[in-house]
């Protein structure tokens, strides 16, 4: 099997699994995606304990490449500090951007390589960065309110 079947393999069975899929009871954050240039809404909900994302989930509708790569982040941060997924985050967007080529720095994004080479596909761009940036918009507004408090 090569490298991009592989690749389309990972996409299709996170997009087709619902281990992902699912409200989070007791969510501390519930943050809405949306990408209004094709109609693909995410609603990720995450349990934290302090800074540690114990839990994640999401529910919405949307692609193939929407859908697989919120489950993928979100196998991703489960169990992570909001310092650590945002790091994620940096790596992942700067994959998608071409910014970020080492292979040893990509590692860390595990199955989410799967979704490198969307770069190509300009269209498809906003479809594979949508949780990532709703991800980030919720550790944003996450910090805003710890320096209020």
């Amino acid at each position: 099997m090569d490298l991009s079947s592989l690749y389309s393999e990972i996409i299709t069975e996170h997009n087709m699994s619902n281990h992902n899929k699912r409200h989070i009871e007791g969510a501390d954050v519930l943050e809405k995606g949306h990408n209004p240039s094709c109609g693909d809404e995410i609603e990720l909900e995450l349990k934290l304990q302090g800074d540690l994302i114990e839990d994640a989930g999401y529910t919405g509708v949307g692609c193939a490449i929407s859908q697989a790569s919120t489950s993928i982040m979100i196998d991703l941060i489960r169990g992570k500090t909001l310092e650590e997924a945002k790091q994620l985050i940096e790596i992942f967007l700067g994959m998608i951007k071409r910014e970020i080529t080492d292979e040893q720095e990509l590692e860390i994004l595990e199955d989410a390589l799967a979704l490198r080479n969307i770069a190509n596909m300009p269209s498809r761009v906003k479809c594979a960065v949508l949780a990532w940036h709703t991800l980030e918009e919720t550790i944003k507004k996450r910090a805003l309110e710890d320096k209020n408090d």
